[in-house]
């Protein structure tokens, strides 16, 4: 078996943990491959003696069994940049806070590589967003598994954002922002700003206003078989575009459209994993004694 890990989180108490990560793996006798980056950031003598070699984006992964997430959401989603089309399951290791996607504790590691090499996991397929720009943004990788979103940059003042479905006006927005989020984004920042939670299978993406001028603002659910475009108006000439935790600096020329992705991501879901009891977990849903 071969697997490809990622991680970002330089910490001593997290590079120790991933050694006796990369120790168990080893032991199981499985051929492990890391990330340019994790490498250059996570110093261990389990990788110098695995002789751990690496790779970039560029590589094609379609000799990789499985992709190790370590660290938390945010880490996840720089994994999903690396596992692009390539179909390779993506396990979420978190040693972060929240952890929405990255699911696996610490202390539950060993049971969950234990699970991978025995086949004891499930899939679960998610939409990603893919963005269309003029001049082109995101270095050959426009595409989000949680959420593209446009901000003011440069001033205080709020911006007016034009947002068209399908080619039609949907309203114009005068806010700090808006965000445009998968069923998956929708525990993220859309959920920051007041956007509703959205199941995973649901077909349907999610556009929410970043603190809007109008009150009467509210996010609105649609098909994830639209086309999303938009105008960009503000005092500033220059606008920011995040996809995920990618951001592009851009002016109010450019031209953007976004739409539903032709390839999915693949998450592992261990035994005993639910989305609701992940969402009870997380959000803390239940702690209230009148429930």
């Amino acid at each position: 078996m071969r697997i490809a890990i990622h991680g970002r989180d330089a910490q001593q108490k997290s590079t120790q943990f991933i050694e006796s990560v990369i120790d168990y793996l080893g032991k199981q006798e499985v051929e492990i491959i890391a990330t340019d980056k994790f490498l250059s950031n996570v110093k261990s003598t389990a990788i110098k003696r695995l002789g751990i070699k690496s790779f970039n984006h560029d590589v094609n992964l379609k000799n990789v069994d499985f992709f190790l997430s370590v660290g938390g959401d945010g880490t996840l989603l720089e994994s999903v940049t690396y596992v692009g089309k390539s179909g390779v399951p993506i396990l979420g290791i978190n040693t972060g806070r929240l952890g929405f996607l990255a699911t696996i504790s610490r202390d539950g590691v060993r049971a969950a590589i234990d699970n991978l090499l025995e086949g004891n996991f499930q899939t679960d397929e998610r939409t990603l967003l893919h963005l269309d720009a003029d001049p082109a943004l995101f270095s050959g990788m426009p595409f989000a598994l949680n959420d593209l979103t446009i901000m003011k940059k440069d001033s205080s003042s709020m911006i007016t954002v034009h947002v068209f479905v399908d080619g039609e006006l949907l309203n114009s927005y005068w806010a700090d922002g808006i965000v445009v989020a998968t069923p998956t984004g929708s525990t993220g920042y859309s959920l920051s700003c007041g956007g509703p939670l959205v199941y995973p299978q649901s077909e349907s993406l999610v556009i929410t206003a970043v603190s809007p001028h109008n009150l009467a603002t509210r996010p609105i659910v649609i098909s994830e078989n639209s086309e999303i475009s938009f105008q960009i108006e503000g005092r500033s000439k220059k606008f920011l575009v995040s996809l995920d935790s990618r951001h592009e600096t851009v002016d109010g020329n450019v031209k953007l459209a976004v739409r539903k992705e032709k390839f999915k991501i693949k998450l592992v879901l261990l035994p005993g994993y639910t989305y609701f009891k992940t969402l009870r977990q997380k959000l803390n849903w239940g702690l209230d004694i009148r429930n």
